[in-house]
């Protein structure tokens, strides 16, 4: 507990980011310049973690929510001796720099989530708390105590405005994640202005309601500080806020405490007096105190031998729990312990894919220990029920999450999960209301994380429930997403498959859009179809000599293409299952042409909107207006998808 060195730390943060953002042009000092003494307890004092092992297991996790000030950790991770150079920072903002604008997961050692989307890191951090709660309860024993860390957050006034904040705020203090620890820099400015503009609400009265402990402090007191972080470690019923005042900009004459501090470099003018204010050496740049750089290379030893103490203890462990060392193992490598006993189906057996996606999840649960998710409250509608007791306060063990009407702090939690590692999770809601998660969904593809999103329900053949449920552009707009696996399949055959894929990828998230109608089983006329299939489109049904239409269809309007094929026999018609469109659009050119002749009339059909079909199909049948309440086959025939309809396009020459 040195404050003098902190204080030099501190020092040192501000300078940097100061730099840093001056010679970028752009960035938000206020932040940095206002938790600077923060940032430095943090990393001198506080985190569990190895600076020379960054992905050591039982590290304490830090998540910067309020990912604007970005440089306060890039010049907290610097000192500690994390791999961040000085010409990193120099090249703060600029292209191939890890020092992003906000905190990148995978460009810089150090970095636990992206962050910038405000509210969207706190969320995250939940995830991952939860996840050291299931880790703590499957693998600690009396041979050791091999996952004890804690999830750290600090987050602002956007923060905690955003609606997934609130959601996964109500959440943690709900499950009682006393091992999260966040601190709210509460400076009361936004960009506008003063949060008297908006934001009038009493903080601490919301979170104590929300089941938090709620403590209150002055950023700049160091050691009021440790005693509020003393006091959140002792609670270890509830997760805890502690509230400290702040002054946006602190340091900087001209614009500490106003909006100005938020979102531009300070000028160069400004720069010189703010540096001169805080303590820094006159015409020095990029500068490091000593005291700050010895402080922290002492810290540096400690840590190191403090992480050797665990994998020591880790060592014995596994010597002494091999079957739960393999366990664990699988997990973290995020692969199976056995083969998937897939669920079989005969054909012409009739079922929904939803139904089969839950069968097949069943089997997944029995061969992958990592599996851990749950729906939106909609276990039943969704067929997500994992055997056992559900992870709850009292069952940490469970698998099976209970999030409640809380689309989008479910997804950022799911990207918690994957994040903190040891997890494959997935996570399950109406595929209407994707559009309720996809912010968070987004950033799963952003990082490259495999989640797994369960989105039923998937057309206007869900009837009565009426516009509002019936999706018609949600297929187009999340195949919009870079880095997402759209996967729609057309029967339990396909949709066995689907999961397969699912569960293969390692470096990003998969959607399986799944029907509530039942759809019958299918026989394929590819005998390599579940090879074919991942190129994204297979031939469900061929014909004899040359191919004059081809009809490309997903999810139930295969079979209403097959229908159609069936029913007219007077051209040489070949069906595709189209599970995927983008990956078979991304197919070269060869195996496009082989599924889909480019001399044969293409025709499309799909329960949606004509978005992504275009220029490959030279005629489409879907639906491009909202839906109606009404027994969704009517609904589906009101709105012209019917096999008529179909039958009528593929006869017009």
């Amino acid at each position: 507990m040195d404050n003098k060195a902190i204080m030099a730390a501190a020092r040192t943060i501000r300078g940097l980011s100061i730099d840093a953002i001056q010679k970028a042009n752009s960035g938000h000092p206020g932040l940095p310049l206002g938790c600077a003494e923060l940032g430095a307890m943090l990393y001198g004092e506080f985190l569990k973690h190895d600076p020379k092992k960054p992905l050591w297991l039982d590290r304490d996790r830090f998540v910067l929510s309020a990912g604007h000030g970005s440089m306060l950790l890039y010049a907290a991770l610097h000192l500690s001796s994390y791999d961040i150079s000085m010409d990193d920072i120099k090249s703060f903002r600029q292209i191939g720099s890890p020092c992003a604008g906000h905190p990148e997961y995978g460009a810089c050692p150090g970095v636990e989530t992206t962050t910038g989307p405000l509210g969207q890191g706190f969320a995250t951090a939940v995830g991952m708390a939860i996840a050291e709660t299931m880790l703590a309860a499957r693998f600690n024993t009396g041979s050791g105590k091999i996952f004890d860390h804690y999830t750290w957050v600090l987050a602002g006034d956007g923060c905690l405005q955003e609606g997934v904040a609130s959601e996964a705020a109500s959440l943690a203090g709900h499950l009682g994640l006393g091992k999260l620890i966040v601190f709210y820099d509460n400076n009361s400015i936004t960009i506008d202005g003063g949060t008297e503009l908006s934001f009038g609400e009493d903080v601490a009265a919301r979170f104590r309601a929300y089941g938090w402990q709620v403590l209150e402090g002055d950023m700049y007191d160091a050691d009021e500080i440790r005693k509020l972080v003393a006091l959140a470690k002792e609670n270890k019923q509830q997760p805890s806020l502690i509230i400290l005042k702040s002054i946006i900009g602190k340091g900087s004459p001209a614009v500490q405490g106003s909006a100005k501090a938020h979102g531009a470099p300070l000028g160069a003018e400004e720069a010189k007096i703010a540096k001169k204010a805080i303590g820094i050496p006159n015409n020095s740049e990029f500068w490091v105190d000593p005291e700050a750089r010895a402080f922290f290379d002492k810290r540096l030893g400690e840590l190191s031998a403090a992480r050797s103490v665990w994998e020591t203890l880790y060592a014995n462990w596994r010597k002494k729990e091999p079957e739960l060392a393999m366990e664990l193992d699988a997990m973290l490598s995020g692969t199976s312990m056995s083969e998937t006993a897939w669920p079989q189906y005969k054909q012409e057996e009739s079922l929904a894919t939803r139904a089969a996606s839950g069968a097949a999840l069943t089997a997944i649960a029995k061969a992958w220990p990592g599996l851990v998710g749950g729906s939106a409250d909609l276990t039943g509608p969704n067929s997500t029920k994992l055997p056992g007791e559900a992870y709850s306060r009292n069952h940490r063990a469970g698998r099976m999450l209970h999030y409640g009407v809380r689309e989008h702090a479910m997804a950022a939690i799911s990207n918690g999960l994957a994040l903190h590692g040891g997890f494959r999770p997935f996570c399950a809601s109406f595929l209407v209301f994707s559009d309720y998660l996809r912010p968070s969904l987004r950033l799963s593809a952003l990082m490259g994380l495999p989640v797994i999103y369960i989105l039923t329900h998937d057309s206007v053949y869900v009837g009565e429930d009426g516009p509002t449920h019936q999706p018609v552009e949600h297929l187009a707009a999340l195949r919009a997403i870079p880095n997402l696996l759209v996967l729609r399949p057309a029967d339990a055959e396909e949709t066995n498959e689907a999961w397969a894929m699912a569960m293969e990828r390692r470096d990003g998230p998969t959607a399986l859009i799944l029907s509530r109608q039942n759809l019958g089983v299918f026989p394929k006329a590819d005998p390599d179809w579940k090879a074919t299939f991942r190129t994204g489109a297979y031939v469900a049904k061929n014909c004899h000599g040359e191919v004059d239409i081809v009809v490309m269809a997903s999810g139930s309007e295969v079979e209403l293409a097959l229908k159609a094929a069936s029913g007219l026999n007077t051209k040489s018609i070949r069906v595709v299952s189209v599970p995927s469109l983008e990956s078979f659009l991304a197919q070269p050119k060869e195996i496009r042409n082989m599924l889909v002749p480019p001399e044969a009339k293409i025709i499309a059909c799909e329960a949606g909107r004509s978005a992504w079909w275009d220029g490959i199909a030279h005629s489409f049948l879907g639906i491009e207006r909202f839906g109606e309440s009404g027994p969704g086959a009517k609904v589906a025939l009101n709105l012209g998808l019917s096999l008529e309809a179909l039958s009528n396009m593929i006869n017009i020459d």
